[in-house]
Order: structure tokens, then sequence, then C-alpha cells
């Protein structure tokens, strides 16, 4: 039977590559050659190549020529015999960032716009026109001293601080071992905030807790008690860690949760015991010969460079404090610049002693106190605020700012003369500059007319206290060291 014929289903290859074939292997021998290229290059000339990539012309997509950054140097005598164009210095790698003052602004990406869109004003620390207020029958309020570091109204560390002084009573047992090696701004803002937002206010062991080193822990353990011993002589003293403790704010603490008394005590120590001296007591010549020789030590003061003060008041409690132990306090303070007595109530020795009376020998009924119930409403005599102001005035000689906001009701007291007595602007308080005397509170919008003339009482008497003291300069000679008043403005807080 016939053989059946198969077709080929393959075709002989050509025997010359097609155009497109030609192409792509021209171009792989192309790419391995230059690979081979690339092996063999060394690392510095790969990594110049990266460099020349890496730089712009003027920010542009375009990568400058090899040319323009491998041209040698030329000295400058020779390039001028040559007239060689000078060398072009190399732009900066990436733009320098500056501020709207022009100052350069460190490395790194720009803050958030969160940072930068904050409202003027909103620093870390706030400002000393701003007020701070605090609860009470009414919205009382005062604004710190110049000085004082406090942080700012919405700020992190004004919402922490607020934090840490609400939960006070929790934090002090935690964090018992760390408040002590703080950062003094820190540590004096606490004080403040802590009289201010905690419960029970700012007390004698709060201030033990953050201005002195813990108390040492008992182990059982001997290796336990020395490590103790060890990290105890650590702690530098506290008249050293405190140095820089120049500001104390105890606003709305004193007559609420802490007396003046104890509070002089702590800062001031009272003299220790006396001391066995190390002198031969025959050189003494008043001390026997069997007796040795005894000095009285003198204690360090707790806070050694403190010059601003606030001892400002809750009124609500105002009735708790005693100017006697306030004039005590103050010969222990020389060096005060600055001091707030806001809401204090008018300088008396005795003021529960207003209505009380006494039967003298020949049976009168006389006063007891010096002030009595009417003695500055109808007699006008201001005879003890004005002796009590005066001893107070040579204890602190160095004041230059007084803050007595809420005190406007006896600012009498600061121009009245009792016979040839009268408050010492020249001498004693010759120095002070600016005395703040706000009314403290706002009035109401149902306020009377009796409640409105007081509130414009104290502006009135805020202008007289300033007339009064540069016209007592002025008769000394001293008119070139003027004095500012700072109230309420048209009666408005």
């Amino acid at each position: 039977m016939p053989k059946k014929r198969h077709q080929k289903q393959y075709s002989k290859p050509q025997s010359t590559a097609p155009a497109s074939l030609s192409s792509s292997t021209a171009a792989s021998r192309h790419n391995s050659h230059h690979d081979d290229q690339q092996q063999n290059r060394s690392v510095n000339e790969l990594l110049a190549d990266l460099r020349r990539a890496g730089l712009r012309d003027g920010g542009s997509s375009q990568i400058r020529p090899a040319e323009a950054f491998v041209q040698p140097t030329v000295p400058p005598a020779i390039r001028q015999i040559l007239q060689l164009p000078e060398t072009p210095a190399p732009p900066p790698r990436r733009p320098v960032r500056v501020d709207a003052t022009g100052r350069r602004l460190p490395p790194g990406p720009a803050p958030p716009r969160s940072w930068v869109s904050r409202p003027a004003g909103s620093g870390l620390y706030s400002d000393p026109r701003t007020l701070i207020e605090f609860g009470g029958a009414q919205n009382y309020a005062q604004r710190p001293l110049p000085g004082m570091i406090l942080p700012a109204k919405g700020s992190l560390m004004d919402l922490v601080l607020k934090a840490f002084a609400r939960t006070w009573d929790w934090q002090v047992e935690y964090c018992r071992y760390i408040l002590y090696e703080l950062p003094t701004r820190v540590r004096g803002a606490l004080l403040a905030y802590i009289g201010l937002y905690s419960e029970k206010g700012l007390t004698l062991q709060d201030m033990r807790a953050i201005l002195l080193p813990p108390p040492p822990v008992v182990y059982e353990d001997d290796e336990d008690s020395h490590y103790e011993q060890e990290r105890q002589g650590e702690f530098l003293p506290p008249g050293v860690v405190n140095d820089d403790f120049s500001c104390l704010d105890l606003s709305w603490s004193l007559g609420r949760s802490l007396k003046i008394r104890e509070l002089s005590d702590f800062l001031y120590p009272p003299q220790a015991a006396a001391v066995v001296s190390t002198a031969d007591p025959k050189d003494s010549w008043d001390a026997p010969d069997d007796e040795p020789t005894l000095e009285p030590s003198i204690p360090a003061a707790l806070l050694p460079n403190l010059t601003r003060l606030s001892l400002a008041l809750d009124p609500e409690y105002a009735h708790n404090v005693s100017w006697r132990h306030l004039l005590s306090f103050a010969t222990h303070m020389p060096n005060l610049t600055h001091l707030s007595l806001a809401f204090w109530p008018e300088p008396s020795l005795t003021p529960n002693a207003k209505l009380a009376t006494m039967v003298t020998a020949q049976g009168q009924v006389v006063q007891y106190g010096a002030t009595g119930p009417y003695s500055h409403s109808l007699d006008n005599d201001w005879t003890e605020a004005i002796m009590v102001l005066n001893r107070l005035s040579k204890s602190l000689y160095r004041l230059e700012h007084l803050d007595l906001t809420g005190c406007g009701l006896w600012a009498s007291a600061l121009w009245s003369k009792s016979g040839h007595d009268m408050v010492d602007w020249v001498g004693a308080w010759g120095k002070v500059e600016r005395i703040v005397m706000y009314a403290g509170y706002k009035l109401g919008e149902e306020a009377g007319s009796s409640e409105k003339a007081r509130y414009e009482m104290v502006t009135e008497n805020a202008r007289r206290v300033e007339r009064h003291v540069r016209g007592r300069r002025a008769e000394k000679g001293m008119g070139k060291r003027g004095i500012v008043v700072e109230t309420d403005e048209e009666g408005k807080e």
C-alpha cells in the first residue's frame, strides 16, 4: 500500500539573525560590558558619581556635568596670568531654615502647625500681668510677682502640674524620693500649684517633701542598709540645692493650711543648742578655768537667696493670720525685694480686741486695743496701722515691689499721719518703685450703688497713694526716684 507522506511541521532556521534579535543581543552585550566596567571601578569613583548625581543645579532636576566638579584649583596669581575664571563655590546641600527674625533654626524637621499656630503670649511661662483666679465667695484674682516662674495657662507643664497637685496625696508617697532632685523652677511652680489646686492646700509636710532630701529607709539586711547610707551621702545639703531658689509662692495657703510661725521656724531654724568650742578656755578672759567655752551654732537658712515671696491670702481665711507673726518673720528677710500681701487685713497687733474694753484703777472704761470699732470710720485714727507698717519697713528696707491687691479699704494708712509718725516712703521704703493695688475681684452686674462706690474707692485710694509718695520724695530731693501704682482702670478688673 502506498506510504503516507508527512509534512514537516518545523522549518529550518534562518542562517542570519533578524534585525530585532541582533539589536537586543547588542544591547545585552553592551550592558554586560558596562557591568564589567562598573565592577572594575573603585569604590571612590562610585561614591564620586553618587555625589555628582545628588547635587542639583539651582534646585532643578538636571544633574550637573562632572566637568563642573573636577576642575582643579589654581593659585590666584596664576589664575590672573592665564585669565581663568573663578571657580564657582559649591551651593549648600540643603537650604538653611530661619525664623521670622532671621535666626537660624536647629536642624531637623519643621515643628507641627499646632505648635506654630499658638496665640501670641502663650509661651512656656506666664506673663506677670496674667490673672490667677481662685475660688471663694467671689471670683477673686491676683497677679503673680515679677520673676515668678509659673507655666503659661494651657501649656503642657500647666496641665501636668494641675493633675499632679490634684492627686498630691498619692504623688507625695509615690514620688517622694525624686521630688528633691527636680529642677528649682519645677519645684517652685509645684509649691504654688499645690496651694491653689489641692484640696487641703500647701502644708509644712509638703514643703519638707519638696525642699528637703527624702528620709532614709530602714532595712533589716546589712547590705541594703549600707546601700541606703551611700545613697543618703549622695544628696547635697539643702542650702546648696536651694541656692538658686529665689522665688517662693505660698499664695492661698497661709491661714488655711500653713501658719507663719511654723513657716518661719522651717525656713529659718532657731538658734541651735550651744556646742563646745575647740579653743583653749584660758584664751577667754571671762570663762572660768574649770568650764569649757560654749559657742552657739549659727543655723543655715533653707533658702539663702530668697528675694521674692508671695504671702497672698484667701479672703475667707484672712482672719487666721497675725501681723505680729509677720513682723517677727520679716526680721529674717532683709534681702527681700518683692513681697505680696494680697488680701491681708488691716495692720493691727490685736485684731480680736476691737470691741474689748477694760476698767482702770480709777474706774474708767477704756478701750483694750489700740484700734477701736470707730477708729477708722469716725476718728480717722490710723495710729496702730502706721506703727505696724513702719516696723515692717525697717525690716524690709530693700523692698522694690509691694503687692497690696484687695487691701484698698485700709490704704489710708499709707498716707495718713499720726502726730509725727507716718509710713516712711523716703528712708526705709525709699526703694519701692511699684505698688499693686487692684480690687482683686470682679464687680457683678447686679451690684448695688454702695458696692460700686466701694469698688471705685479702691482706684481713688491708689491714685492718692501715688500722689502722696511722689510728693514726699520730691520734698526730700528724691524726685527722680518715682513710683508707679497699678490699679483698676475705670473701675474694671
